[in-house]
């Protein structure tokens, strides 16, 4: 139906799907009383490292604590650099300025929308002490040239992967190829939970058992603080929930493939050309959290859309190098253009394994609508 609304993710949709199951297991988790480091965070915590092909999982209470967390477990404070990317989310940047180190930032490369690697090693000074590739919108980062930088000049590698797990690089997991991996288990995530959660996996059991320290305030035993840490510990009713998704993960991973690809079918035969342009799939598994295309005329098409009652949304529309909040970095407009270009011409159409194929259809055809109505899909079949 053409005027039924499309949202950007439909979550009542996959609920319907495993209410049963959920409810199972919240009510074992009500009953037992026991919500925090209950027993479902160390089967989630076991089922997650495996599921990324990682030693060691430790459950965070957010995908921006996984990153303070690490960040803290490996002693990056003042003074310290941390080279990144200024088109992401605000907690790549934030959890390194909020412990007082500097982010660094390289600009993307145009195609994927992730850092581009071979502008790193340019960065690297004597306060750099770590490298945070962030794999965007569900596709990995360029890792092997990242860690090559890295082991050149002994630096760790923490990759923001709040919208990755699952996705693969030359066969690794996002997550597992750097010194630790973060995730994050926002509701919107392909591995969403019921209210704000993430994770940290590594293969570093020093590491892992430093992060399980600090998240519990360093205390341990009880009462005894080794280091300062804080509360950054997931809630057993999150874990109980994430591990009914957890299996199902693969197979919506798979769905958003296939909602992808027929989206991308469906542009290819819609002659609107470079008017959208497409995202390029580099890895082999783009989970894709997001489906991101460029736009000539972004507000306009977006604004069509929302009269059509289909919902988009803008990742991201400002980069971090001109977010007030970090003015002090001293960066100008221009220093990026990739990352700026890309926060004026971004757009996320809907996206979610449930994504009907008439609904992707009329998301399409909307769009052509508005290229049409504006006369610059009739210039362009005529040029």
């Amino acid at each position: 139906m053409e005027h039924t609304p499309i949202p950007m993710l439909d979550l009542k949709a996959q609920y319907a799907r495993i209410k049963a199951d959920v409810q199972a297991a919240l009510l074992r988790v009500v009953e037992s009383q026991h919500f925090i480091n209950g027993p479902d965070i160390e089967l989630l915590e076991q089922e997650v490292a495996q599921y990324c092909r990682a030693k060691h999982c430790i459950g965070v209470s957010s995908g921006s604590d996984a990153l303070v967390v690490t960040l803290m477990a490996l002693d990056i404070g003042h003074g310290d650099e941390v080279i990144t990317t200024p088109y992401t989310f605000f907690a790549t940047a934030g959890a390194i300025a909020r412990l007082g180190a500097r982010p660094v930032f390289v600009d993307i490369d145009p195609a994927t929308f992730n850092i581009d690697s071979a502008g790193i090693g340019a960065k690297v000074t004597m306060r750099t002490k770590a490298i945070m590739p962030v794999h965007l919108f569900g596709q990995c980062a360029d890792m092997d040239p990242i860690l090559e930088v890295a082991a050149k000049h002994g630096l760790a590698v923490i990759e923001d992967a709040a919208q990755a797990i699952g996705a693969e690089y030359q066969g690794r997991r996002a997550g597992s190829m750097g010194t630790a991996g973060c995730y994050s288990f926002f509701p919107s995530k392909n591995l969403g939970g019921f209210g704000d959660g993430g994770a940290v996996v590594t293969n570093d059991s020093a590491l892992a058992d430093k992060i399980r320290l600090l998240r519990g305030h360093g205390s341990n035993p009880k009462y005894f603080h080794k280091v300062l840490g804080g509360n950054f510990r997931l809630d057993t009713i999150h874990a109980a929930v994430l591990r009914v998704k957890l299996p199902l993960l693969d197979s919506w991973s798979a769905a958003r493939q296939q909602a992808a690809a027929h989206y991308t079918a469906l542009f290819a035969r819609s002659g609107l050309g470079d008017l959208v342009r497409t995202p390029k799939v580099v890895q082999a598994r783009h989970i894709f959290n997001q489906y991101v295309v460029r736009c000539d005329d972004r507000e306009g098409v977006r604004e069509h859309l929302q009269k059509q009652k289909i919902s988009t949304e803008v990742y991201y529309p400002q980069p971090m190098h001109l977010q007030e909040c970090f003015s002090s970095l001293g960066h100008k407009n221009g220093e990026f253009p990739e990352s700026e270009r890309a926060a004026l011409t971004t757009l996320a159409l809907p996206m979610y394994p449930e994504l009907t194929v008439a609904q992707r259809e009329r998301v399409v055809r909307a769009i052509v609508g508005h290229y049409e109505g504006t006369g610059k899909l009739g210039r362009r079949l005529a040029a």
